[in-house]
Order: C-alpha cells, then structure tokens, then sequence
C-alpha cells in the first residue's frame, strides 16, 4: 500500500499543522519549525554508526545496522510514541531531513501497529526550510513596512504590543537589541528564528494585510542576526517616531531592566540566587560598552550602579538606579541615536506622543484594510 504524502507547506504553516520530526535530536537542534514535536526514529549515537557504517559498506549494510539498532524494547517505544502523537494530532504529518527512508519507516511502523496512514511531508524537512527562505524573500516585498523609532527607553515595544499589525522581532529573537537586551533564556538558533519570522510573515499576507509595523533594530539583535531582505525593507520604509519625556523614559528602564527582569530572574533562580544572576547581569551589560563610554565615565557608572544594587538588595529601594540610568541615556544612547536618526530624517512621517503614534499607526491599518476591500 502506497501512504499518503502531502506538499501543500503553505496550509501546514499557516494552520499550524502539528509536525512529527523524526529526524535525530542533533538535527532538530540544529533547526526546526515551532509546531514541531521531536520524536526520532534514531538517537544521535545510533545515527552516526548508521552513517559511517553507510560511508564505509554502502546503504545496504547501513539499512541493515538501523532495523538491527532499533528493535525489540527500543523500537517498541518509539513506535508507542509516535502513536500517541498521532493519536493527539490526527490531523498532523511526519517528516525526516528529505522526506525518504527515515520518514517512510516511520510511516510504516504506525501504519503496521495501528492502521492508520499518517501523511509524510513530500521532501521533508529540506522542503519545507526551501519554502520558508523563499517565503521570507518574496513575502518581505510585498509587504509594506511601518518602522517605529524613538531614543532608548521610549516604549517602543510596549506600543507595539498595542497593535495587532505588527511583527514583534524582539519577542521572536528573545533579545532587547541592545547592550543590556539579554533574557533569562537563551536566543533561539538562526534557523529558528527565519523560520518563525517567515511563518508570520506568511500568516499576515495571507489575511491580505500589506502595511506592518516594526520596532527600529541593529542588523543583529543580541547574537542573531535580521534577514538581509528584511534589513533592506527596513531602510526602505516610513519612519514614525515616538516621543515622550526624559523622565517617563527612566522610568520605563527602571520598569524593564530592574523590576521586571529581577522578577523573570527570581521566578527561574529563586530570589537571592535570582537577585545575584540579575546584578551580574545588569554589571556584565555595562561592561560590554566600556570602550565606547571612555575609562573615568565608565568608572564613575559602574560605581553607582553597584551603590544602586546594593541599596535596592538592603532595602528594596530603587530611587538610586536613576543616577546611572540618567546619565547613560543623556551621555551615551541619546547622542549615538541622534547621530543614527540625523542620517535617515528624511524617512521620518510621522512624530508624536504613546496615544498620537497608536492613533496614527492604527489609521494606516485601517486605511490599508479599506484598500483592500475595494481594490
């Protein structure tokens, strides 16, 4: 009997078609799809003697080594895996690195134990990758960008949450985008990162949506880098500028990178180990920069944050924290944006307060959703 394949890789990504990877974990690690779930067919021991047995005595002998490699105990495991997954996903599909042997042995062996003929992904995890580049290629043209800017500590990002029509590259990349821009969890891969841009992407064009908003973000945000079809698009696009006062914005950085970070730190590590890994951190971040802040600025910084840390960890007080935060943002990030805003002025449509630049981006939503309807 001939299992079924499928090859529509749009419908999987834009419904969110539960995935069966049964690819070995190193791979998987190495890149995957976020409605993926990885249940290997081998483990990476057991994939690299079937490779250098296939290397060394052709594919045979190499087919032979898997079957005897996964039987008996082990096999019987997987397979009741893969049937429970099916069982909760019956609408889902499986797939290997190209969609052949693996994937079909896995197909198989669901099929013997329990008659079902769950779909395998046509060309398998290579396909759907290949569909996704060119996706995040072609999809990134046809959008229209909107680009939200403002100096560090406006609220750029808590404005974006407000919308609906926006791609959240922060949230994707796990990562502020600057120096003190480090979560408590890792950044995702590379490839994780294209893929889940490229599915969003995918998601908004197919609601026939061709005006999105972006934060203003570096070619690399942390360790990650932004695809270059999307950098270009970028510093193609409108810029709308928020502004808001020195004092709210210190306010917005005591909120993120003090409370709100001390508490994702506590909740993981538990509150004095918590309270150490967010100290370290906060000291870690400023020391990246301190070639650029110069030596005696540098120094006199780090001393009052290091007062500032130690009272907030005595008393709980966090009035100190804005002696560095002020200077920081007057002295350094303020001058280095100026200098980056004074290049691309000309793009600038738009300039206003949190509740003027949500009205006006919200506009351009609807009058985009308008064309739409009547073009």
């Amino acid at each position: 009997m001939e299992l079924p394949q499928i090859d529509n890789y749009k419908d999987l990504f834009l419904h969110d078609i539960p995935l069966l990877d049964v690819r070995a974990p190193v791979e998987y690690g190495q890149g995957a799809f976020p409605q993926a779930m990885n249940l290997p067919l081998m483990n990476d021991e057991e994939r690299q003697a079937v490779g250098i047995c296939y290397k060394e005595q052709g594919q045979e002998q190499a087919i032979s080594l898997g079957h005897e490699l996964v039987s008996g105990d082990i096999k019987e495991t997987r397979v009741d895996d893969w049937n429970e997954f099916t069982h909760q996903h019956p609408g889902g599909a499986l797939y290997c690195f190209r969609g052949g042997m693996r994937s079909k042995i896995c197909q198989q062996w669901i099929y013997d134990e329990t008659g079902v003929a769950y779909p395998r992904v046509k060309g398998g995890y290579k396909a759907l990758r290949r569909y996704l580049l060119d996706e995040l290629e072609s999809v990134s043209q046809q959008m229209q960008f909107m680009v939200l800017c403002g100096r560090t500590g406006v609220g750029k990002t808590l404005l974006l949450n407000l919308l609906e029509n926006k791609i959240d590259l922060e949230g994707i990349f796990q990562h502020r985008g600057s120096a003190f821009g480090r979560r408590t969890v890792c950044q995702p891969g590379q490839i994780d990162i294209e893929n889940k841009l490229s599915i969003e992407l995918l998601k908004f064009r197919s609601q026939h949506l061709t005006q999105l908003v972006l934060e203003d973000e570096a070619m690399n945000i942390g360790s990650r880098r932004l695809p270059e079809s999307i950098v270009v698009k970028m510093r193609q696009s409108p810029l709308v500028m928020l502004e808001i006062s020195l004092k709210e914005r210190i306010d917005n950085v005591v909120d993120e990178y003090v409370c709100k970070d001390l508490a994702e730190n506590q909740a993981l590590l538990g509150e004095e180990s918590g309270f150490d890994a967010w100290a370290d951190n906060l000291q870690a971040s400023l020391d990246k920069i301190h070639k650029r802040l110069g030596g005696l600025r540098y120094r006199n910084l780090k001393s009052i944050l290091l007062n500032a840390i130690q009272t907030q960890r005595t008393t709980g007080e966090l009035d100190n924290h804005e002696a560095w935060i002020r200077p920081l943002l007057t002295d350094y990030y303020d001058p280095m944006y100026d200098y980056q805003l004074d290049k691309k002025s000309e793009r600038v449509v738009f300039r206003g307060n949190e509740a003027e630049v949500l009205q006006y981006l919200n506009e351009q939503v609807i009058n985009d959703q308008h064309d739409q309807v009547f073009s």
